[in-house]
């Protein structure tokens, strides 16, 4: 089988998130699919198949190193770039069919930007007693929820220099993303995630599907310009559509190419 490794979200290797990307004729054993995962050893690993979907052209499923998860946006975007740089992939849309539902990205300008669900954050009053604590002692403004909690900070520094206890974070099974106000972006921010076996993902583009309703509200705009101030960091630049969708754009960049036996 082949396998592929893209930095998405950068326009310079070593930065952005790297994903695997596995292109298959048809599933292999999730089991199997599972233990790439954890031999890649990287936030996602990302398969897909050609779909039997009349409204999709490919099926496609994310794994962590330990579980599979219901929608990853890196790892999309690096399956794109590698069906339209590495593929030959002709049309002018890719439309992915996955557990979130039917996912389109079209190519525009040296940047691949998805269509993704708006998954807008609500006020959340049952978050762990010590998370500022958890979190470093950080000074929290406000806590939502979707999927993840989605937890503002004071600045763009605090969300810089933020050191969580992963071990304690992990045992409260919460996904963390933590946001500010930008001094050149809209936005800033950062997602942890030890309970998938992810202390820090180093940009990801699912977690925007909250934080892109959450700030176009609150700055009462839709065009938005981000970064994921991880190490590797990640731009991204965003749009609230309408009520139900968001468009998340970034770039990509070829690492890898390889083969492997199972």
């Amino acid at each position: 089988m082949t396998l592929y490794q893209i930095d998405a979200f950068t326009n310079k290797l070593f930065h952005g998130n790297p994903a695997a990307v596995v292109p298959l004729e048809q599933w292999i054993d999730d089991k199997l699919m599972q233990q790439l995962a954890l031999e890649n050893n990287l936030a996602e690993t990302v398969f897909f198949i050609p779909s039997q979907n009349e409204n999709a052209d490919f099926d496609i499923r994310w794994f962590t190193p330990e579980i599979e998860i219901n929608l990853c946006g890196h790892a999309t975007l690096a399956s794109a770039y590698v069906l339209y740089e590495l593929l030959d992939f002709k049309k002018d849309k890719i439309v992915f069919s996955s557990k979130s539902g039917l996912l389109t990205i079209t190519k525009n300008a040296g940047k691949y930007i998805m269509d993704f669900p708006s998954w807008k954050p609500q006020p959340y009053s049952s978050y762990p007693l010590h998370l500022s604590e958890i979190l470093g002692n950080v000074k929290i403004v406000n806590v939502s929820k979707n999927r993840d909690l989605l937890v503002e900070l004071e600045n763009e520094d605090a969300v810089k220099n933020c050191t969580p206890d992963f071990t304690a974070l992990k045992k409260t099974g919460e996904k963390v993303i933590i946001t500010a106000k930008g001094s050149n972006a809209d936005f800033v921010s950062r997602f942890f995630a030890p309970s998938a076996g992810i202390n820090e993902d180093p940009v990801t583009g699912s977690a925007h599907s909250q934080l892109i309703p959450y700030w176009s509200a609150k700055l009462n705009k839709n065009k938005l310009h981000a970064f994921q101030l991880s190490q590797r960091g990640g731009e991204l630049w965003c749009e609230q559509l309408n009520e139900e969708r968001v468009s998340i754009g970034g770039q990509c960049v070829f690492y890898m190419k390889g083969a492997f036996e199972v």
